[in-house]
């Protein structure tokens, strides 16, 4: 099985820092946002490739994850040799590329792996939020696997007044991951859609749960989006090519809690975000200063 970021865009929100630096390159703590998602697309079982939609004119995300002898030869020769193994780690993971040159659409880059997809169901993860603990793609996994393979999408509600922000779908809740059903906002809560509607009106939305940007699709989208006329913004929607498939596949909606992903989408979440990292996961900011051969930032 597939995983899929799509990482083409301009990152016009992190001018001007993005001039030069891709915006999935930007640190969180000490590592790049994109390797924070790539691991997570490489969570769930079975998931043995990590795709990224590239464009030409950021061929920066496609050297980080290149392997670079030099640099870790050099680390070792320093006696840095925790340092040489986080910069190992990142080019030890099975990401591949595929090219984006045009902003046509979420839709569109998707369609872009359709060859090194295949004829397997595959995994959408947007690139500009992660979730530390992995668990989101496993649980959508699960939610898959117990309904014969369907499609399955992570939603999360939102206030009623913020739906036209978003893609909000509507279903018919059919269990729980956690086995306790409160209500349609319970994280765990699985619902069958019926319904998909990308940014309504609050009076016209059929329920308040949006999709968070975590995917498991059928193999299927990719013929819908090579025919999928353009939509909102005169681009190829995901959503409006999912709304298809929902004619002829049944598709499932896991609820999260939105907290359990970090935003890294505008340069206050992703400072945030870091922020976030740094003071839950101290583990992190601890195995960083082992690499250094320190145990404080004052040495």
């Amino acid at each position: 099985m597939k995983a899929v970021i799509p990482a083409a865009g301009l990152g016009t929100r992190f001018l001007p820092a993005s001039k030069n630096l891709p915006k999935e390159l930007m640190p969180v703590f000490n590592k790049p946002v994109l390797q924070y998602v790539v691991e997570e697309a490489l969570a769930p079982e079975g998931v043995d490739e990590v795709i990224v939609v590239n464009s030409h004119a950021k061929p920066q995300i496609e050297a980080y994850f290149e392997k670079d002898e030099a640099l870790v030869a050099h680390l070792h020769a320093k006696g840095k040799n925790g340092l040489a193994a986080l910069v190992e780690e990142a080019s030890d993971l099975p990401v591949s590329f595929c090219y984006q040159d045009e902003a046509l659409g979420l839709g569109h880059a998707v369609l872009q792996a359709k060859q090194q997809v295949g004829i397997d169901a595959f995994f959408v993860l947007l690139g500009d939020y992660f979730v530390p603990n992995k668990q989101m793609c496993k649980d959508m996994a699960a939610v898959s696997k117990a309904h014969g393979g369907a499609s399955v999408i992570a939603v999360a509600p939102c206030p009623p007044a913020d739906v036209s922000r978003y893609g909000i779908i509507g279903g018919e809740v059919v269990g729980s991951l956690t086995g306790e059903y409160k209500d349609d906002n319970n994280p765990g809560c699985v619902l069958k859609v019926n319904e998909l509607v990308e940014k309504p009106s609050s009076d016209a939305a059929p329920s308040n749960l949006f999709i968070v940007g975590r995917y498991l699709l059928d193999p299927f989208i990719m013929e819908l989006l090579e025919t999928q006329e353009t939509g909102a913004g005169g681009e190829i929607q995901l959503t409006d090519a999912m709304v298809r498939l929902l004619e002829t596949h049944e598709m499932y909606a896991l609820v999260v809690d939105p907290t359990s992903g970090c935003d890294a989408g505008t340069p206050e979440t992703l400072a945030a975000s870091s922020v976030r990292m740094v003071l839950e996961h101290p583990e992190l900011v601890d195995g960083f200063f082992e690499a250094l051969g320190t145990d404080s930032l004052t040495k």
